[in-house]
């Protein structure tokens, strides 16, 4: 292990390598000699950078948010374009990828972390954020008419972020759900709305 190796990006590098942990071993196998080893770094560089595993584990659920915030942007940029439903599948996809599946189990479990993340009063991290975006997505549509005006965008969004969690949780490392399940359960959430935008 090199330990006297001028790092320019320590984070990144290490933030890359608890993905790679992460996609092929699980969530259980995510622990900071794990990190460090992928890494290729001493066992100290990660607690110079982060005061104890948690909070590492805390900025890199954090830096995962903030992809989700792009991802926000460009769904938000989609609201009129192809179908509803057909932007709802898509961002499904992104929001359960490979990478935030385990990392969503380590936040069930890992009470300090959740604490850590959590806002006053909000869900779970990461589910949450995918949440509002979902229901800002809806909003927008709603708003071009797309879906009924008295659509509950935040019901919607609760459906279809539980109801996919389920779907994808669960399932063998890197597995996808059957992609006609995930398109039945996205059809039939939002079918009321719009079908009422229709009347």
């Amino acid at each position: 292990m090199p330990t006297g190796v001028h790092l320019r990006d320590v984070r990144k590098q290490l933030f890359d390598a608890a993905w790679r942990v992460l996609l092929r071993d699980g969530p259980n196998a995510l622990t900071s000699r794990a990190v460090t080893t992928e890494a290729d770094v001493a066992k100290g560089v990660l607690h110079r950078h982060f005061a104890d595993f948690d909070d590492f584990l805390a900025e890199l659920v954090r830096d995962r948010i903030g992809r989700l915030t792009d991802q926000a942007a460009l769904l938000q940029a989609a609201a009129g374009m192809r179908t509803v439903a057909e932007n709802l599948l898509d961002a499904l996809v992104e929001v359960f990828d490979p990478v935030s599946v385990p990392l969503m189990s380590l936040l069930f479990f890992r009470d300090e972390l959740r604490s850590r993340l959590r806002r006053r009063g909000e869900g779970l991290p990461l589910l949450t954020e995918a949440r509002e975006m979902l229901a800002a997505y809806l909003s927008a549509e709603r708003a071009q008419g797309r879906i009924a005006a008295d659509a509950d965008v935040d019901s919607l969004s609760l459906s279809l972020i539980g109801g996919a969690h389920l779907l994808f949780a669960g399932r063998r490392p890197n597995a996808l759900p059957d992609n006609d399940e995930l398109k039945k359960l996205v059809n039939t959430t939002i079918a009321d709305a719009i079908q009422r935008r229709l009347l």
